[in-house]
């Protein structure tokens, strides 16, 4: 029986994930401990091999299951199955604040904004983590676009768009925001990007070398349709023998 008292569902999709969601469940346990409005967490095991199901389990979130490994098919999924009339699409490596859900979920109930994302920070800083995060804030505070480790949403907006394209293996928030601006202009809603930040790892810049991030850029930079192929979106789904997770 589902629980009509529940009005905002945070969805993570988790694929092998051990090593993270343990403290991004505790940091957004505590965010939703002090927040009025009650809330679900959803972790979408996507075809994990790990103990992920069941880490998401021991922290008290209800864990759903996708079988095929992509992205937005397990945010979809997860999506599919929340009680919340507001969505909140977490990363399993990325860390909220109570102020960041407060800011995000005020604005959805405000009736004004119908989605939107936040500022981005990466847990440990060098020279390229700070490099790409102060390129991407410029693009997706001039553009409007979501970063995707924070995206949330009215239900019946995502629900109007079609959700995320699963015709995509990387990219799919930034479809999403383009489709819900779309959405929102049509019913007099704006898609707002918070001052408030997202603290994220920096597990891609331990995993890949300089050159093999701007390798990645390039090709999606160059070839955009590349992003509906798996094998060009590799750095979104592979995962070195030796990572913790």
């Amino acid at each position: 029986m589902l629980d009509t008292s529940i009005k905002f569902s945070v969805v993570i999709p988790a694929y092998n994930e051990v090593r993270f969601l343990p403290d991004t469940l505790a940091a957004l346990v505590r965010a939703m401990d002090a927040l009025e409005m009650p809330g679900e967490v959803i972790v979408v095991d996507n075809n994990s091999d790990d103990g992920t199901a069941a880490v998401a389990d021991e922290c008290g979130a209800r864990v759903v299951y996708e079988s095929i490994n992509q992205i937005s098919r397990a945010r979809n999924t997860g999506a599919a199955s929340a009680v919340g009339k507001y969505l909140i699409f977490l990363d399993a490596d990325t860390l909220v604040s109570a102020p960041l859900m407060r800011h995000a979920l005020a604005a959805l109930d405000s009736g004004d904004v119908c989605g939107g994302g936040a500022g981005v920070v990466i847990e440990h800083q060098s020279r390229i983590s700070n490099t790409t995060v102060a390129v991407w804030s410029m693009i997706g505070r001039v553009g409007k676009l979501a970063a995707g480790c924070f995206v949330y949403c009215r239900k019946d907006a995502f629900e109007a768009v079609g959700g995320f394209s699963e015709e995509v293996y990387a990219s799919e928030e930034i479809w999403l925001s383009l489709a819900l601006r779309k959405w929102g202009r049509s019913n007099q809603q704006t898609f707002l990007i918070l001052d408030d930040a997202a603290t994220t790892s920096a597990r891609k810049l331990e995993w890949l070398s300089g050159f093999d991030i701007v390798k990645q850029t390039l090709v999606l930079l160059c070839f955009p349709f590349a992003v509906r192929s798996k094998r060009f979106c590799r750095t979104w789904y592979n995962r070195p023998n030796n990572d913790a997770n």
